[in-house]
């Protein structure tokens, strides 16, 4: 079975599809996702939904791109990561894609993140975007290796992703790396070891081939992991395996059977 460990499944585009987008994961053995906070208005329909399925797990943070927004402080982030099916701080990190002038201001809410993350041990979910050298310096100013997390939807180089892994976190892969071109992607996920891997979707972003261009969905992780088993020269069934038990091992949690 498989684990989507990223996916926004409160967007509109999906969260109106029901309980076919469920029946669909349960088809392509999707065991469960995690529905990733971007900021705090929001959560309360994540928590919804976290609550109403078992195999539904969610974060909360507010994404480095946000700034029509509150900002959050510690408290706020503590408050909600309190919650059980709270299994992770973020999404964040650094986007200098986004914003050019690369703000203070998103090293201060990155900073506050890892806070949160320290302070109630739950691991860190990462955006990083033309932003690694910072984002690395960061998590090692701030000791999140104490607590670890993923570096999401990776698209980094292999020295960025070694860099990741010598402060506790995962790399997690998305539909990126079965896209013909992405050859550095596809080069860390042969290269890095398979017990630091993570498989996701980013839906509704991000579709794998062959569904590239279309919604995405968690139903369509089998497809990164099937990437991963052909660049490493595996069979499906145990990259499945290993990025489950990866997950399991780092967010604490049991993997509902299906």
């Amino acid at each position: 079975m498989f684990v989507d460990s990223h996916c926004h499944i409160d967007f509109e585009d999906l969260a109106s599809q029901g309980d076919a987008l469920f029946e669909r994961m349960q088809a392509a053995r999707v065991a469960c996702a995690v529905c990733i906070g971007v900021d705090l208005a929001s959560f309360p329909r994540i928590q919804a939904l976290a609550e109403q399925r078992p195999n539904i797990f969610a974060t909360v943070g507010v994404h480095p791109e946000h700034t029509d927004c509150r900002e959050p402080d510690l408290d706020d982030l503590l408050c909600l990561a309190a919650h059980p099916k709270v299994i992770g701080i973020g999404e964040t990190g650094l986007d200098y894609y986004w914003h050019k002038d690369r703000p203070a201001w998103q090293r201060t809410r990155f900073r506050t993140h890892i806070a949160a993350a320290r302070r109630c041990g739950k691991p860190l979910i990462v955006h990083t975007r033309e932003s690694a050298d910072d984002v690395i310096q960061i998590l090692r100013d701030e000791r999140a290796s104490d607590v670890g997390g993923v570096m999401h939807c990776f698209t980094e180089t292999l020295a960025i992703a070694e860099a990741a892994l010598a402060e506790n976190f995962y790399i997690s892969f998305s539909g990126i790396v079965t896209f013909k071109n992405a050859h550095q992607i596809k080069e860390v996920a042969a290269a890095i070891p398979l017990d630091r891997i993570l498989i996701e979707t980013d839906a509704p972003y991000l579709a794998p081939v062959p569904y590239r261009g279309k919604l995405n969905e968690p139903a369509y992780v089998p497809h990164v992991a099937a990437e991963i088993a052909r660049l490493r020269g595996m069979a499906v069934e145990e990259v499945a395996a290993a990025t489950t038990a990866n997950f399991s091992r780092l967010f604490g949690v049991n993997v509902p059977a299906i």
